[in-house]
């Protein structure tokens, strides 16, 4: 039967400071549930609204048991891990790639077990607002990572309010930061002497990774000349590459895209001589992968950072080595020049050469509108401020397009005052035109 009663607490008597057993001001309810589980919970401080709360409660139980049951109170009772395998299946029907599940699953998981969530009710946006500032401030995490959190955990929260797991979303106000502002893996592009040079070491250079260096070579090629990233990258197989067509091209399946849709691109004539004599050489069969380099895309996971470190260094080795005195040496290894870290921080991975791309549309006069097309952008924010790079040089270049602030117009002030017979020359002009008025009259 259920009950009102008040739960004794130990209070310190302001007077005597002795411990003594008091009454709770709050009520709590005792009750059974429709399994017969004995239950006791707190309610309010006034008794008239802890007696609305408790029969409230066992409105609940009686609806249980005559079977009248909301599907969120059958879903509140299990537990949170049950939820995460569920939303796990959802991922796998909405065929998603497997990288994007693994991750977004370990997220959960561990921002659950952090906070140590139990069940959806658990689920409140002051507890993801503390696992994120434990993030930042004691994993010392940047802000973009924390971010990828969010996301995970509010498309969980959707996909329970979407399937009636819950009655409201508890993360709907959370937003996602700046991350701009937190940058911790900053790229730059290469300049053509650079790229050059790392092509000329990969070509000579061992296998790393198990990728040869030619092979190496034709992947800096094509990164650099179409801007595909890593994974798109590791997708390409004979049947994308369309070097017979009467404008060469190749395509990016749905499924590696990063948009999720077939991508065109089509290449240029430098490119695709290079690309016939690679593939005469190594002679692919159609559906062979010709980097295999990522797992998700069926081939071999291999570290991509560790190839292009190898090759920037021995490139730069041999750059230094041909200095022509010591002081040439020593000022080239001062420089930044082929460094996969330079001194800004910023990095020369293989994702770099998407910066090199997009940079050198810009640099080649390409309008802003084709290089997001090109680029394959939703934004063309992200294709001027993150990936288009100018440097101090471009800088002057472009200064040095505008006409001189010295240089007159035709006709100018300034020419007829170098001119001291001008004003007369118009003068004269002047009266011949009104004679030739007169004559006419007369």
């Amino acid at each position: 039967m259920a009950s009102l009663y008040k739960k004794p607490v130990k209070v310190t008597d302001p007077v005597t400071g002795e411990r003594k057993t008091a009454r709770s001001k709050k009520w709590y309810g005792r009750y059974r549930d429709a399994d017969g589980t004995e239950h006791r919970v707190p309610l309010a401080c006034d008794k008239r609204i802890a007696q609305q709360m408790l029969n409230d409660i066992l409105n609940r139980v009686e609806r249980v048991k005559a079977g009248l049951v909301d599907d969120i109170v059958v879903e509140m009772k299990k537990s949170l891990t049950e939820h995460i395998d569920d939303y796990e299946q959802h991922l796998r029907a909405k065929n998603d790639s497997k990288y994007h599940i693994t991750c977004t699953i370990n997220m959960l998981k561990n921002v659950a077990r952090t906070r140590k969530w139990k069940d959806i009710r658990d689920l409140k946006a002051s507890e993801l607002e503390a696992f994120l500032n434990w993030l930042r401030n004691e994993k010392h995490l940047s802000i973009e990572r924390g971010n990828h959190y969010i996301r995970a955990c509010k498309s969980f929260t959707h996909w329970l309010l979407d399937n009636d797991r819950i009655n409201k979303d508890p993360f709907r106000k959370i937003k996602v930061l700046n991350a701009s502002t937190d940058q911790r893996h900053h790229r730059r592009p290469l300049s053509m002497e650079e790229f050059s040079l790392m092509v000329d070491a990969a070509n000579s250079g061992p296998p790393i990774q198990g990728i040869s260096g030619q092979d190496r070579a034709m992947l800096y090629y094509i990164a650099a000349w179409t801007g595909l990233r890593r994974k798109e990258l590791g997708s390409l197989t004979l049947n994308h590459i369309f070097l017979d067509a009467p404008v060469p091209y190749l395509t990016v399946p749905a499924a590696y895209s990063k948009r999720k849709r077939d991508d065109v691109l089509y290449l240029h004539e430098g490119l695709v001589g290079l690309l016939k004599k690679w593939l005469d050489r190594k002679k692919p069969d159609k559906t062979d992968l010709l980097f295999s380099m990522v797992e998700e895309t069926g081939g071999v996971e291999r570290k991509t950072s560790k190839m292009i470190l190898f090759d920037l260094n021995s490139a730069r080795n041999f750059w230094i080595s041909e200095a022509s005195s010591p002081e040439e040496i020593q000022k080239r290894e001062e420089s930044d020049f082929l460094k996969y870290k330079d001194s800004q921080g910023r990095f020369a991975d293989v994702h770099c050469l998407r910066h090199t791309f997009i940079t050198n549309l810009s640099l080649s006069g390409v309008s802003p509108k084709i290089a997001q097309t090109l680029a394959r952008h939703s934004d063309i924010k992200l294709t001027m401020n993150i990936y288009t790079h100018m440097n101090a040089q471009s800088q002057i270049n472009a200064i040095n397009t505008l006409p001189s602030p010295n240089q007159q117009p035709a006709g100018s002030a300034e020419e007829k005052k170098e001119d001291p017979d001008s004003e007369k020359k118009e003068g004269t002009e002047k009266e011949d035109s009104v004679k030739e008025k007169n004559k006419k009259t007369k």
